[in-house]
């Protein structure tokens, strides 16, 4: 049965429905989560087992050692700072943490007293549903293109991009060789090889390959990584030599939004920004404001 059909079915369902009823029902069809397990696909299982895998090997902030400067610039940050990573952890099992004591959503304001404030989270991964919808809603059928992830860190998108898409060639750029290493070991066991490549390479060596890159996927990648003099070089490279017309942009956030915190001027010409369709539903961890972080631009 396809959508249409459906559509014709429901209706006739409705009209059977006493009139009183029909507001409770199409309320319950629109709020309950009870329907969820209609979305769940044999693609989110592989997700959620990848996703467990890599928390068995990382700590609950998904952050290692190895993240000198990422740790430093957390640090850095006005307000008390936590990488939650959105792959790794739903919200459900964020509160399973709180609940442990594992993880704290408050820090104190001043120590022994009941003065607190939100800590603020950031994650470097998109989660499994934000994947989906990336994949299902924001991008075109992907059949012989190259998408490439810059910062592919955990590799969550080369992942979604493999059981969600039919892109030809799934690329990350990583420049920690422990990530890297763990991105590979992933490869490996759920035997992406085939359409997945992970690089230990800093995004300003690769101009080539962003010569023929059809998608590029850019997601919180600089900010919490690079000093500002890095990231302004970085970008400079992007908007000179990702030129091929009619490849995808997508970044988390905005592109006037990154530039702007470091003074850099938008290339003329170079993109424009294409209307996204937010209101979609995939489930309970349906974020709709964590959707409307993430923008599409097409290369002029």
């Amino acid at each position: 049965m396809n959508c249409v059909e459906a559509k014709l079915e429901l209706q006739q369902l409705l009209n059977k429905v006493s009139p009183s009823e029909v507001r409770k029902l199409l309320d319950w069809i629109k709020n309950s989560d009870e329907l969820d397990h209609l979305l769940l696909d044999n693609n989110k299982v592989i997700l959620q087992n990848i996703a467990d895998d890599l928390r068995a090997r990382l700590p609950p902030d998904a952050m290692l050692p190895s993240e000198t400067a990422a740790h430093h610039k957390m640090q850095q940050r006005a307000r008390p700072t936590v990488h939650v990573d959105s792959f790794l952890y739903s919200d459900e099992q964020m509160d399973t943490l709180c609940e442990e004591g594992a993880m704290s959503r408050n820090y104190c304001l001043s120590c022994g007293s009941f003065r607190t404030a939100p800590l603020e989270f950031i994650s470097h991964s998109f989660s499994a549903t934000e994947l989906q919808f990336l994949f299902q809603n924001l991008l075109p059928d992907l059949s012989g293109r190259t998408l490439v992830d810059v910062g592919s860190r955990l590799g969550a998108v080369l992942y979604g991009g493999y059981v969600y898409s039919s892109a030809s060639r799934l690329l990350g750029l990583e420049l920690n060789e422990d990530f890297v290493r763990l991105q590979n070991d992933i490869v490996h066991k759920y035997k992406f090889s085939d359409r997945v490549q992970v690089l230990h390479a800093d995004v300003c060596t690769q101009e080539v390959l962003l010569n023929s890159t059809d998608v590029l996927i850019m997601n919180n990648v600089f900010e919490y990584f690079m000093e500002s003099s890095e990231q302004v070089r970085a970008w400079m490279f992007i908007m000179k030599s990702f030129r091929k017309r009619g490849s995808l942009l997508v970044t988390v956030p905005s592109l006037h939004e990154s530039l702007n915190a470091l003074q850099v001027v938008l290339q003329p010409g170079w993109v424009e920004e294409l209307p996204v369709d937010y209101d979609v539903y995939l489930g309970k961890d349906t974020d709709p404001e964590a959707l409307r972080q993430i923008h599409l631009y097409r290369i002029l």
